[in-house]
């Protein structure tokens, strides 16, 4: 039976969030003087003002419009009302002690046709949203891309026209020439394995394909995009900026090690989950010695020069992990060959997005990451868990949280005592917002959020990271 967690007592956590290769004391001191410590966001997850000031819809808007494609129909025209509050919300990061808040532009709040004219209003709001973080001493991270593509694009094609990669560039150059003067730190892409498989394969996100044509033409174009966004980037750019993008991995086991099959299954599926966006920015090409189906499948969609044009020379990666996945061998699911078994099915603690709780994966991936030669330092840029909070006289109680967002900055040190060049560290996530398929349900935030009254109430696990990067003492167990 599956391990349920939601008013469990600290002292009563499973084992999961306690693993014995987490550091058994540390404080922020032992990351370095000049480690990033932040929270992270999107546009789509936060801002609600869905029609404000001149935004036109994007695939998102379309999507949660569906019916049946988002858990008890909702969607995230509100969301938290970042928008209007969004000095609050920098407020309670600022008084957590955070010196970095990553966020995301909305593509079609300023460029409400994805193309061509900009909406001024719409550059507005990142004009003061970027000043209000530097007024807190909060160095903006800006992601270009997380999700919510103009719906103008959509109707032309989206991510299945190759035309997307120069659409890309132009709006990270808009982007760049407005804010470049006041923004350091730049992501082109968020996860593009997520949004191209779950969007374009498995039909669970938007746009809500379910092609595998359609999965690799998106597949090939976001990986040029990914590396022309981060060359208009460093053409629009000064010199100092840094520019990265971020992956989003799981760390992969066997379900039956001594089982050939089930390890070659882990191989492929490594291939697809984990290195199929990375390695071709590095010069590499796509992985296709484990799947050699995916030279011919995705030879239809490249043209001549395409592999060097796949490489870019990032500053930095982001590495957006949140769980392990066990892999068994299926006979009926080519090319991969490979099945994930679900983590109810394992009987482990599992979080409310039904994710196993297994903060060591953090560790793995960041370490399978820096292995790569030629890899550029590392930042977690996203971390977390969800879990069913309860807010009761003006507390939230989060004992797993606490305890899940300690395992993980103690595997991101373990890491970086073994001489990973991992520099920073966000939270998934601020505050509690819209998680896509599964709308309002689970909550990730350091902040709750009453979706009613759109009250913000710090939580137990934000008040941690406050004590952890605001006083001397060292990070215990509990």
């Amino acid at each position: 039976m599956p391990i349920v967690l939601d008013s469990v007592p600290a002292d009563a956590l499973p084992a999961a969030f306690f693993p014995p290769t987490t550091p058994a004391d540390f404080s922020r001191a032992d990351f370095g003087p000049r480690f990033y410590w932040g929270a992270s966001t999107a546009a789509y997850q936060t801002e609600g003002a869905w029609q404000h000031q001149g935004k036109e819809a994007s695939i998102w808007d379309d999507f949660t419009r569906r019916k049946g494609v988002i858990q008890r129909g909702e969607h995230g025209r509100v969301a938290t009302d970042f928008y209007h509050r969004y000095e609050q919300d920098l407020d309670l990061a600022q008084a957590m002690g955070l010196t970095d808040f990553r966020f995301s532009v909305s593509w079609p709040r300023v460029l409400p046709k994805g193309v061509g004219a900009t909406n001024r209003r719409g550059l507005d709001f990142y004009d003061r949203l970027v000043d209000a973080c530097l007024e807190r001493e909060l160095r903006p991270w800006l992601t270009l891309y997380h999700w919510d593509l103009p719906s103008a694009l959509q109707a032309r094609g989206g991510w299945t026209n190759r035309s997307i990669v120069g659409w890309l560039a132009d709006y990270a150059a808009t982007m760049a020439h407005h804010l470049g003067d006041r923004v350091g730190h730049w992501l082109v892409l968020n996860e593009p394995m997520a949004f191209v498989g779950a969007g374009h394969l498995l039909g669970v996100h938007a746009p809500g394909r379910r092609h595998l044509g359609a999965f690799l033409a998106a597949a090939h174009h976001a990986t040029l995009a990914q590396a022309e966004g981060g060359r208009a980037l460093r053409a629009a750019l000064p010199a100092s900026a840094q520019i990265g993008t971020t992956f989003s991995c799981s760390y992969l086991t066997p379900q039956r090690p001594d089982s050939a099959r089930d390890v070659a299954a882990t191989r492929r599926a490594d291939a697809v989950l984990n290195r199929f966006f990375v390695e071709p920015t590095l010069g590499l090409g796509y992985p296709t010695e484990e799947l050699p189906a995916l030279r011919w499948l995705l030879a239809r969609y490249q043209q001549p020069g395409d592999e060097a044009r796949l490489a870019f020379d990032f500053d930095f990666w982001g590495v957006q992990n949140y769980t392990r996945e066990v892999v068994r061998f299926s006979p009926w699911l080519p090319p991969q060959w490979a099945k994930l078994v679900p983590a109810r099915q394992r009987g482990v603690a599992c979080t409310d997005m039904d994710w196993e709780v297994y903060p060591e994966s953090i560790y793995h991936m960041l370490k399978q990451f820096s292995a790569y030669e030629n890899a550029p330092p590392l930042v977690v840029t996203e971390a977390g868990a969800a879990f069913p909070d309860t807010c009761a006289g003006g507390r939230v109680a989060d004992h797993a949280r606490r305890a899940y967002l300690r395992a993980a900055i103690g595997q991101t040190l373990r890491a970086q005592r073994e001489g990973v060049p991992v520099e920073g560290f966000f939270a998934w996530s601020l505050t509690d917002n819209f998680e896509w398929a599964a709308g309002y349900g689970p909550r990730f935030g350091l902040i709750h959020i009453d979706y009613e009254t759109q009250q913000r109430t710090l939580k137990d696990s934000g008040h941690w990271y406050r004590q952890f990067l605001t006083a001397p003492h060292l990070a215990r167990r509990n």
